[in-house]
């Protein structure tokens, strides 16, 4: 087959660049060619095989850490992703999803029930699961809407793109996260449709969640819950939320009005259910996270290195803690 670039130009412009590392204006000059041909050049000569580039075998995981938090909360996986320096915010959020993902792709069942929980970094990791895999589940959504939009990152939009990739079925939860009263919610739990969902919680082969902190509330900043409403959840010891159900530093739900007035998932249901997959990003994640490890929670843990170095800190921090004089 011709060329529409003779081989002895391809490997000229090649070697003048990779091998001499001359700069390309300076190839350009050299070969007689424009500058962006001398950038075509080189996507041939790697197209041809000419340029064949290799990179090292790089370890993304940070397997120190991950032996670590296995032995201090008893999970049973650990996944510590290794990000750029200084990453937070969406980076941090989609170098978990994209270095998790295909180790939740293994875990999960092929078949069967899993509750999905809605999120930033739940979303980044859903949205890297393999497609049209076999894999045919029964997704259901572990908590009601936040509000009366639907966004990329609640629960039902992430339900829906999983089973549109993978078949299988959707169970919507066809509610408002919070309602007004216990009363409302007894109402909500009397339907039919309703029960069929909460049936399927207590059946569930698996749940994918993500991990709330009392600092970056999704309710707050989508006005379903006021700052001030956060502040009185703090008095009653809540660290973190899984679901809409918020916890204490032992992973305990606390006694607040929330607890009678949410839709979602009970955290009972979560500690039976046999592979219950948490994400977090960021150190800020770290005390929600311990708490719900300590609670039995979550038995596998994606997370980045800064909210696992947090976590680890913690620990290290609290064995040098000396001990109270009790004279004092």
């Amino acid at each position: 087959m011709r060329h529409e670039y003779p081989d002895e130009q391809v490997r000229f412009v090649a070697k003048l660049y990779y091998i001499d590392h001359v700069s390309q204006p300076e190839v350009a000059r050299l070969a007689r060619v424009s500058q962006a041909k001398v950038s075509r050049l080189l996507a041939e000569a790697r197209k041809r095989g000419i340029v064949r580039i290799t990179v090292e075998a790089y370890e993304p995981r940070n397997r120190e850490l991950e032996q670590a938090l296995r032995e201090q909360f008893g999970l049973e996986n650990a996944i510590v992703a290794k990000t750029a320096e200084q990453a937070t915010g969406d980076v941090a959020r989609a170098t978990v999803g994209l270095i998790g993902a295909p180790f939740v792709s293994g875990l999960l069942p092929a078949s069967g029930t899993l509750a999905i929980a809605g999120g930033r970094t739940v979303k980044e990791l859903a949205d890297r699961l393999p497609a049209r895999d076999g894999r045919r589940l029964v997704v259901v959504q572990a908590m009601g809407g936040i509000d009366s939009s639907i966004s990329e990152v609640d629960a039902m939009e992430l339900g829906y793109s999983l089973v549109r990739r993978w078949g299988g079925r959707f169970m919507t939860l066809t509610t408002p996260a919070f309602v007004p009263s216990r009363t409302a919610r007894d109402s909500f739990l009397a339907f039919p449709q309703i029960q069929a969902v909460w049936r399927r919680f207590e059946q569930a082969d698996a749940a994918l969640v993500g991990i709330g902190a009392m600092s970056d509330s999704a309710f707050v900043e989508r006005g379903v819950l006021t700052a001030e409403d956060l502040d009185k959840l703090r008095r009653t010891g809540a660290v973190g939320e899984i679901c809409g159900r918020f916890f204490d530093h032992a992973g305990r739900e606390c006694d607040t009005p929330w607890k009678n007035r949410v839709i979602g998932m009970d955290l009972s249901m979560l500690r039976k259910t046999p592979k219950v997959i948490a994400i977090a990003a960021g150190a800020d994640k770290a005390q929600a996270v311990a708490a719900a490890a300590r609670g039995g929670l979550i038995k596998t843990l994606i997370l980045d290195e800064a909210c696992a170095k947090t976590l680890a800190d913690e620990k290290t921090s609290r064995r040098r803690r000396p001990a109270k004089n009790k004279n004092s």
